[in-house]
């Protein structure tokens, strides 16, 4: 397979882990747009929002949950942080495979990181 955080996942490509379990990986993202920056992936291929199904509802809650207990870790909870994921090209998507970015840290903009 071609896309580049499945391989990730599958460690043939090195990341910087922050947190994995059986179903999700989380990494900081290679670009940062803010002093916390990490992408939240699931382990198993779904190329964006658009393919997630009721199946999906408990996945994508663990997911969530992860999300926040990240933010908690890297001290940007109570100050508040953004959870962003773009689903398709006219939402610059850029990779093919779900994914979810915790950005915070600092003050974001209102439109931008």
């Amino acid at each position: 397979m071609s896309c580049i955080f499945c391989k990730i996942v599958n460690n043939e490509i090195p990341s910087s882990k922050v947190y994995e379990d059986d179903r999700v990986l989380a990494f900081r993202d290679a670009a940062p747009i803010a002093p916390t920056h990490i992408l939240f992936v699931p382990k198993r291929h779904m190329a964006s929002m658009a393919e997630i199904t009721p199946g999906d509802a408990e996945l994508i809650g663990h997911i969530f949950a992860k999300i926040a207990d990240a933010a908690r870790e890297e001290g940007c909870s109570d100050s508040g942080y953004r959870v962003a994921s773009n689903c398709g090209a006219d939402a610059c998507q850029t990779v093919g495979h779900l994914h979810f970015h915790l950005i915070g840290g600092r003050k974001l903009t209102p439109h931008a990181g």
